[in-house]
């Protein structure tokens, strides 16, 4: 044996070289280390996370994700840092390094699950029908909507539009790109209705005049959220989901979702 070969072998033996395919630093050294838990949220989906298109330094986000990401990084003793992602480039974001956590209302789906890790769920969610008041018995079936000249307003990249395009095929899908002001815009008469998690549904219905949610409490799908995590990293996932044990237990976590989803 060569010199180097025999020296690296002895390395190896010592514990003194990493074996081949070892596994990668965990999030939970990293995050432990730089003092910082990088939190990924689009940042337009109300009640889960939302920060105002005129703050570019994020400083005022709100919402049940905020508060929840906010309370893991005091648990660990770090700060919080929001990092702005998007639905289309959520998966790429968080595969490159981007934030150690996604989260901001972030639907389970085996797409999603073939490339990262989810938590624990946190709620169970689905697609139910948002509408003006006037017409919102109008829609109360996929057949009712997926009819030629009815309007379904999405944002895109996201689970809405993935059902919209799977259940759709005679109602014109319309995307609209900005989400903080779509439901304005379903309101003015950009479309004849949204099709939309419940618990969205449910929000809107309160926040914005005119609009209704459609039987929120029978969805057409089933679903749910989690928080989203680097593939593999086990590690990370299991210390989230114990800290989603504790805050269960404590009650924290229903005061969190009474004051954002009134639930």
């Amino acid at each position: 044996m060569m010199r180097g070969g025999w020296l690296a072998a002895v390395a190896l033996a010592l514990g003194l070289a990493p074996a081949a395919g070892a596994a990668p630093p965990s999030t939970l050294d990293a995050v432990r280390a730089a003092g910082v838990l990088r939190v990924g949220l689009p940042g337009d989906y109300a009640p889960f996370a939302l920060v105002q298109a005129d703050d570019p330094a994020g400083r005022n986000w709100r919402g049940f994700d905020v508060d929840v990401t906010r309370a893991m990084a005091a648990a660990l003793a770090v700060r919080v840092v929001f990092v702005q992602t998007s639905w289309p480039t959520l998966i790429a974001d968080l595969g490159a390094g981007k934030f150690d956590l996604g989260a901001g209302g972030i639907t389970i789906t085996p797409e999603r699950a073939a490339r990262a890790l989810f938590s624990t769920p946190i709620l169970k969610d689905g697609k139910t029908p948002l509408a003006r008041c006037a017409d919102a018995a109008r829609f109360a079936t996929l057949a009712a909507i997926d009819r030629p000249g009815i309007r379904v307003i999405t944002n895109p990249g996201g689970t809405n539009e993935s059902f919209d395009r799977a259940h759709l095929h005679a109602a014109t899908i319309v995307i609209f790109p900005d989400n903080r002001r779509i439901f304005a815009a379903l309101a003015a008469g950009a479309a004849d209705l949204m099709i939309t998690d419940a618990t969205e549904a449910r929000y809107q219905q309160r926040e914005t005049p005119g609009l209704c949610a459609v039987h929120p409490e029978k969805p057409f799908s089933a679903s749910e959220k989690a928080y989203l995590l680097p593939q593999g990293d086990r590690e990370w996932r299991d210390w989230v989901d114990g800290f989603l044990a504790r805050a269960r237990e404590s009650g924290t976590l229903t005061r969190w979702r009474q004051a954002w989803l009134g639930q």
